[in-house]
C-alpha cells in the first residue's frame, strides 16, 4: 500500500516567504572555481585529425560550465574561428596556441603551457 504524504516539504516543495527573484539569483553570482585561476595547470596541445588539419584542444579547468563556455566563446571570437567545449575542454578549429596561451594568460591563467606536439 502507498505512504500517504502528509505535507508539502515531503513532496519536496518549500515555500518561501522573500522576494523569490532575489532570493534564487542570489547565490549564482557567487559561484567560486575550486582553484584559483593561476594555479591551475592548464594545457594546450595542437592536435592533427583528419584530412591533416588541426584542432588546438584546452583542457585542465577546475571550473564550472558555464565559466567554460565562456571562456570558449570568448577565445573562439578572439582567433575568428569556430569549435566546441565537450567533456570540460575547449576545441578550436586550426592551430591556435600561440594565440590561446596569450588570451589564457591574459585572464589569469599564469600555469597555461602548450604540451605535446
Amino acid at each position: 500500500m502507498a505512504k500517504k504524504l502528509n505535507s508539502l516539504s515531503e513532496l519536496g516543495l518549500v515555500y518561501s516567504t522573500g522576494d523569490s527573484k532575489n532570493d534564487l539569483n542570489s547565490n549564482s553570482d557567487s559561484i567560486e572555481p575550486g582553484t584559483p585561476k593561476k594555479m591551475q595547470k592548464i594545457r594546450v596541445v595542437p592536435e592533427s585529425v583528419r584530412g591533416g588539419k588541426f584542432v588546438t584542444r584546452i583542457f585542465g579547468f577546475e571550473e564550472n560550465n558555464e565559466v567554460i563556455n565562456e571562456l570558449a566563446k570568448r577565445l573562439k571570437e578572439k582567433c575568428g574561428v569556430g569549435g566546441s567545449v565537450k567533456e570540460g575542454e575547449i576545441l578550436i578549429q586550426g592551430n591556435q596556441v600561440l594565440k590561446a596561451i596569450e588570451f589564457l594568460n591574459g585572464l589569469g591563467y599564469s600555469n597555461c603551457k602548450k604540451a605535446g606536439g
